[in-house]
C-alpha cells in the first residue's frame, strides 16, 4: 500500500489520535522541549513511526491534523509548538492536565487512596510500547463507554447502595430531558438521596461526556478530599446549569461515586445519569413526534381457500394499431429464490444452492449474461415483493366517486410520490375487514383507473359494487407491477440470441492513432467554443468506436444533454437512412431530450416522435410535446408500426422501447440509439432498448451519464452486492480497458469526458471536483448568476457562498414510519429560508424567487416535515410562489440545479449510519449521493448538519474542513469539542488505581469491575 494511499484511508480523527501518541511519546523521552520541525520529523521517522507494525502516517500530514484542532502551532521560522492541555474537569473545577511524573502526589488528610493518575511513570531510557500511554488508556475509555451506552447500561443506571440519584424533572431509562425555548441560563436540580438504613459518603462526581454549555455547582464542593457524609434518609442538591447559543441538542453523561466508608480498602459505586438538554423553537415543538415510534408490524392472514373477484381494467385505446409481433414471457419466479436469499444472508446452508452461488460470484461474461441477469432479477423481485407489503393497510374506507359512476376512491397519502409506485393498470386486492380471518375469503382484484394527488380511483366486480356502501372497511393489498421486469428479462435473452457479444463486451486496440473526425458546421454555435463537447459530437457522427458504445461521461453540469441532442441532430442531417431511438431511463429525462430536440430550429419537428406507456397520465405531459407525441386528448395511443417506422427521430423511455420490440421493429432499423441518463439504469433495463433493435455490426449505441452519481435504485442487498447496481456505463467506464483514461486523457474514440462546467461558483465546485474528477473542470458558469450571493449578508464569510451551519441534533422517527427526521435541522433551514425569502435585496443581490431555491434531504420523512413547517410559518406560507419551491430527496433533484440549495443531512446518531449502509440511505458512506448533493447549487450551497457524525466520513470530513478554512463554517463550535483524551482523564479520574493501569487486554476487565462493582466475564 502506497504511502499516499494509506494517508487517505485515515479519518482526521485517527491522524489525531497518532499526533497525541507522538506528543506522548517525545514527553516519556523527555524531548517535549524539542520545537525545530526538522528534528521533530526525523524523531518521528526514525523512532516513532511503525514501531508497532502498523504502518503510521506521513510527519505532515500528522502536523497539519494537529494544526487544524489547533493543538499545534507552525511559526513561518519552522518551528513547531504543541499545546495539548485540555480543559477537563477534575473534583468540579476545570484547570490544565498534568502528567505525573512532573508533579508530586499531595498527601490525603482523610487517608483515602492517592489521587488517580494518567499512566504509570515510565522508565525515561525506555520506549513505550504499543499498548502502552494514549492508546492504552484510549483502549479503556471506549470499551467502558460502550458499555455505559449499550451492554451494560441497565446496571450503571440503577440506584445502589442505598443511593438514590433523583431529579425535579423524570426519569426514565436513566435519561433526563430538558426543553428550552430561549438562549439564557436554565438551571436544573440533582437530588442524592441516602435510602438506606447507614450512612454513605458522597465522594465525588463527574461528566465523562462535557461540553461547554453545562456548569455544575454543589454548595459542600465535594471531592474525595471533602466527602460528604449523608445520614439515612439525607438528601443532598446538585445544580446544573445550562445555556446555549445555537439551536441543537447536548448532551452530558454524569457519573456519581459513592463509598460505604472512608477505608482505603473499600471499593466505590458509582450511579450514572444521562442528561440531554435540548434548545428548539415553537416551531420545532410542534414538528416533533405525533406519536412514540413503533415498528409496523402488519399480521398477514393467509386463509385455506381465496376466490378472486376480477374487477374491470382501464379500458384500452381502439387505435392501438401496434401488434404484438415478438411474445413477452411472464419469467415467473423460480420458487427457491427465497431459499437462496436465505442461504446468502447467512441464516442457513444449502449445498443445492451452490450453483446459484457460484454463479453470483463470478465475474460477468458473455457466456453468463443472460443465466447471470436472470438470478439477479429474480433476487430483485423476491425484496421487492417483501417491500411492497409493508404498504399493506388493514381497515381502510373507500368511497363512490362523485364524478366518474362504477369507480371507488381509496385516500393513499404519499402515493403522488411514488410510495407506493401506482400506475394507471395496476392492480390492488381488497378483503373485506370482517372477512379477513376466514378460512375462505373473497379477495377483490381493483384495477387502477386514476392516479390524482393522493388517492386512486379503482374498477371492482359488479358484485362488490353493488354491494358497496360508502366508508366500508377493506384490508388493503398492494402488487407488484412486474412488466418492467419481464421486459428486462427478455432483454437479456435477446441480448445472447442476437449475438451482441461486441456491444455489450467490446474489444478493440488503443494502439492505433486516433483517426480525426469529419469537421462538421454546428447548430449550437456555443459548442465551437468547447473542445470536449465538439470532439464527441464530431466521434459520434464518424462512428469511431463501433461496434463498441461511444460514452459521454459528463459530470454535473458539464452539458451532457445539450452535447447529445446535438449529436442527434448531427446524425440525422450527415447520414443518410439514419434512424434514431433516444431514450432515457425516466419520463421526465426523456421530455427534456425530446423538448429541446422539438425546440431547435434546426431539425423538422414533424421528424420527431415522443412514445409514451399507456401508464402514463395525459395530464402530466408538457403542452409542447402533445402534438408530437401519441397523446390524443385524454388518450393514449399507439399508431402503426409502419407509421411510428416513418419518423426519423423516436424518443421514449428504456421500458416502453420494450414497446418498439414487442410490435416487431426489425432488428437494425434504428442506426443510432441514445440513452441519455445511462448511469441511472440497471443494465439489463438499459438493455431493452438495445437488444431487438439495434444491428451488432452496423449500429451505433450511444450512452451519456455519469458513473460518478447516482446510479439505479435497488431494493435487494443481494442484487446490489452482486452487480445489479452497476449501470452498464459504469461497467464499461470501470471493467472495460477500451474505456480507462490512459496517462492523461481518455481515448477519445470511445469517450470523451466533459470538462467545462457551466452550473457552479468555482468554490462550490472546488470539493466535487477534486474528490471525483481528478480536479479538471473549469469553473464556466456566467459569473453575474453565480456570483450572485457573494456578498450576501448572512455569509460567514464574504466572498465565499459555500456555509456549513453545524448543529447537534436528534434523530426522531414517529408513529410506523422508518423514517428519520430532525426538528433542530429543520428550525436552522427554515430561518434561513426567512433570510432569502423575506428580507429585501441588498447589496445588489436579487430577491430570489422560491423557485430558485432546492431544499435536499435524505428522508421521506424530513422532506414531509420541512414541507410541514413551512405551511405552518404565517410569513412564508404567504410568500409568493411558494409552491414552487421543490422540497425533496437527492434522487430527485439529480440533473436538476437551482441558484440556492440548502441541504439538511439530518443524521445525528452513529447507531444509526450502519442501518444507512446497509440500504444506502442517507449521506453517509455513499459518495455518490454526496456528490450529487454538493453539485446542484449555481450561487449558493447551504449545508445544516452534525459535525461530528459526518466527519467519520472522508468525503464530509474533506468537505467540512474546506468551510473551516475557507471562513464557511458557523454553527456548533466543533473547536470546544472535548477530545477523547479528555474523557479518558475522566474515566480515570473515577478511582483507578495506580495497579490497574492497563497494559494488556484483560486489564480492562479489572478496572471495569473496580469502577462499577460489575463482571465482564
Amino acid at each position: 500500500m502506497s504511502r499516499k494511499k494509506r494517508n487517505n484511508q485515515l479519518s482526521k480523527a485517527d491522524l489525531r489520535i497518532v499526533g497525541f501518541d507522538f506528543i506522548e511519546f517525545l514527553e516519556e523521552s523527555e524531548r517535549r522541549s524539542i520545537t525545530d520541525r526538522t528534528l521533530l520529523k526525523d524523531i518521528y521517522n526514525k523512532e516513532f513511526r511503525d514501531r508497532d507494525g502498523v504502518r503510521d502516517p506521513n510527519f505532515s500530514s500528522v502536523l497539519f491534523a494537529l494544526r487544524n484542532c489547533r493543538k499545534a502551532r507552525i511559526t513561518r521560522s519552522g518551528h513547531v509548538y504543541f499545546n495539548t492541555s485540555v480543559r477537563v474537569q477534575h473534583d468540579q473545577w476545570f484547570r490544565p492536565r498534568h502528567r505525573q511524573h512532573n508533579q508530586a502526589t499531595p498527601p490525603l488528610s482523610n487517608g483515602s487512596s492517592p489521587p488517580p493518575t494518567s499512566a504509570q511513570v515510565p522508565n525515561p531510557t525506555s520506549v513505550p510500547g504499543p499498548e502502552d500511554g494514549v492508546r492504552a488508556r484510549r483502549k479503556l475509555s471506549k470499551d467502558l463507554l460502550r458499555r455505559i451506552n449499550t451492554t451494560e447500561k441497565s446496571v450503571f443506571i440503577a440506584d445502589k447502595g442505598g443511593v438514590r440519584v433523583s431529579s425535579e424533572l423524570q426519569i426514565e431509562d436513566g435519561m433526563i430531558q430538558l426543553f428550552v425555548k430561549k438562549a439564557e441560563i436554565h438551571e436544573l436540580k440533582l437530588f442524592v438521596e441516602n435510602t438506606g438504613q447507614a450512612p454513605v459518603y458522597f465522594t465525588y462526581y463527574s461528566a465523562l461526556h462535557w461540553i461547554q454549555y453545562f456548569i455544575l455547582e454543589d454548595s459542600r464542593r465535594v471531592t474525595r478530599n471533602n466527602p460528604l457524609r449523608l445520614e439515612p434518609s439525607e438528601k443532598y442538591e446538585v445544580t446544573l446549569r445550562f445555556k446555549a447559543e445555537q439551536i441543537g441538542v447536548y448532551s452530558a453523561t454524569l457519573a456519581f461515586e459513592f463509598k460505604e466508608n472512608t477505608q482505603p480498602a473499600t471499593h466505590p459505586f458509582h450511579i450514572v445519569r444521562f442528561i440531554q438538554a435540548e434548545y428548539r423553537s415553537e416551531l420545532a415543538a410542534l414538528l416533533g413526534p405525533v406519536e412514540p415510534f413503533r415498528p409496523k408490524r402488519l399480521e398477514t392472514y393467509e386463509p385455506a381457500w381465496c376466490n378472486i373477484e376480477e374487477g374491470n381494467k382501464p379500458e384500452s385505446s381502439a387505435q392501438n394499431l401496434l401488434e404484438f409481433v415478438v411474445s413477452l414471457d411472464d419469467y415467473i419466479r423460480p420458487s427457491y429464490i427465497s431459499d437462496l436469499a436465505e442461504v446468502l444472508k447467512g441464516n442457513r446452508s444449502s449445498p443445492k444452492h451452490q450453483k446459484q452461488k457460484s454463479l453470483l460470484e463470478s465475474d460477468l461474461s458473455f457466456h453468463n449474461y443472460m443465466d447471470r441477469f436472470d438470478l439477479l432479477l429474480y433476487l430483485e423481485e423476491d425484496q421487492m415483493c417483501l417491500d411492497i407489503k409493508r404498504y399493506d393497510k388493514n381497515d381502510v374506507s373507500m368511497v363512490k366517486d362523485h364524478k366518474e359512476k362504477g369507480l371507488l376512491v381509496l385516500e393513499l397519502p404519499g402515493v403522488s410520490e411514488n410510495r407506493p409506485s401506482v400506475l394507471r393498470g395496476d392492480h390492488l386486492l381488497l378483503t373485506k375487514s370482517e372477512e379477513v380471518k376466514r378460512s375462505t375469503v373473497t379477495k377483490y382484484k381493483g384495477y387502477v383507473h386514476r392516479v390524482e394527488l393522493d388517492q386512486v380511483k379503482l374498477h371492482f366486480s359488479r358484485r362488490l359494487l353493488d354491494d358497496f356502501i360508502d366508508n366500508m372497511k377493506f384490508r388493503v393489498e398492494f402488487t407488484l407491477n412486474r412488466l418492467p421486469l419481464r421486459l428486462q428479462h427478455r432483454a437479456v435473452h435477446m441480448a445472447v440470441q442476437h449475438e451482441l457479444r461486441d456491444v455489450l463486451f467490446p474489444v478493440g486496440s488503443r494502439d492505433v492513432t486516433p483517426a480525426s473526425p469529419p469537421a462538421l458546421r454546428l447548430f449550437d454555435r456555443k459548442l465551437d467554443n468547447n473542445h470536449e463537447q465538439k470532439t464527441a459530437v464530431c466521434h459520434i457522427v464518424a462512428g469511431t468506436s463501433k461496434p463498441a458504445p461511444y460514452l459521454v461521461f459528463g459530470p454535473p453540469g458539464t452539458g451532457k444533454t445539450v452535447t447529445i441532442v446535438e449529436a442527434i441532430k448531427q446524425v440525422e442531417k450527415n447520414i443518410p437512412g439514419a434512424f434514431i431511438l433516444a431514450c432515457a431511463p425516466s419520463n421526465s429525462a426523456a421530455d427534456q431530450l425530446c423538448e429541446k430536440l422539438i425546440t431547435s430550429e434546426h431539425v423538422d419537428a414533424g421528424k420527431i416522435y415522443r412514445v409514451y406507456a399507456s401508464s402514463r397520465n395525459p395530464k402530466d405531459i408538457p403542452k409542447v410535446l402533445t402534438k408530437n407525441s401519441n397523446v390524443k386528448g385524454d388518450t393514449i395511443i399507439f399508431p402503426c408500426k409502419e407509421d411510428l417506422m416513418s419518423y426519423k427521430i423516436l424518443v421514449s423511455t428504456l421500458v416502453t422501447a420494450g414497446r418498439l420490440v414487442g410490435g416487431g421493429f426489425p432488428v437494425g432499423h434504428f442506426s443510432h440509439i441514445f440513452v441519455d441518463e445511462a448511469g441511472h439504469a440497471v443494465e439489463p433495463e438499459t438493455i431493452i432498448s438495445v437488444a431487438g433493435l439495434l444491428n451488432a455490426k452496423t449500429g451505433q449505441l450511444v450512452l451519456a451519464g455519469d458513473p460518478k452519481q447516482l446510479g439505479p435504485i435497488l431494493r435487494s442487498p443481494f442484487a446490489i452486492k452482486y452487480g445489479l447496481g452497476l449501470s452498464l456505463l459504469e461497467r464499461l467506464m470501470t471493467q472495460n480497458e477500451l474505456y480507462q483514461k490512459g496517462t492523461t486523457k481518455y481515448d477519445s474514440r470511445y469517450v470523451t469526458k466533459l470538462l467545462q462546467n457551466y452550473r457552479s461558483h468555482p468554490s462550490i465546485l472546488k470539493i466535487p471536483n477534486e474528490l471525483f474528477y481528478d480536479g479538471e473542470l473549469v469553473p464556466c458558469a456566467d459569473e453575474i448568476i453565480s456570483r450572485q450571493y457573494c456578498m450576501w449578508e448572512h455569509l460567514p464569510k464574504s466572498g465565499f457562498p459555500v456555509i456549513f451551519h453545524g448543529v447537534i441534533g436528534k434523530d426522531e422517527r414517529e408513529s410506523n414510519s422508518p423514517s428519520f427526521f430532525n426538528t433542530s435541522e429543520i428550525d436552522i433551514m427554515i430561518d434561513y429560508l426567512k433570510k432569502l425569502l423575506l428580507t429585501q435585496a441588498k447589496k445588489g443581490i436579487a430577491k430570489i424567487a422560491p423557485k430558485e431555491i432546492g431544499i435536499i434531504a435524505p428522508y421521506r420523512k424530513q422532506v414531509e416535515k420541512i414541507r410541514k413547517a413551512i405551511k405552518m410559518h404565517t410569513e412564508l406560507k404567504s410568500c409568493l410562489g411558494i409552491e414552487e419551491m421543490k422540497v425533496g430527496s437527492v434522487e430527485e433533484f439529480q440533473g436538476q440545479e437551482r441558484k440556492v440549495i440548502i441541504v439538511s443531512t439530518v443524521r445525528s446518531d452513529k447507531k444509526h449510519i450502519i442501518l444507512d449502509e446497509t440500504f444506502s440511505i442517507g449521506f453517509l458512506k455513499n459518495e455518490k449521493r454526496f456528490n450529487v448533493a454538493v453539485t446542484r447549487a449555481k450561487s449558493l450551497l447551504i449545508m445544516v448538519g452534525n459535525p461530528i457524525i459526518l466527519q467519520t466520513d472522508a468525503n464530509w470530513g474533506r468537505f467540512i474542513n474546506y468551510c473551516i478554512e475557507n471562513g464557511g463554517y458557523t454553527g456548533y463550535d466543533i473547536s470546544n469539542l472535548e477530545e477523547t483524551e479528555a474523557v479518558v482523564e475522566r474515566l480515570l479520574a473515577l478511582n483507578i488505581h495506580e495497579e490497574t493501569i492497563v497494559t494488556q487486554e484483560h486489564d480492562i476487565t479489572s478496572c471495569f469491575s473496580c469502577l462499577f462493582g460489575v463482571s465482564l466475564e
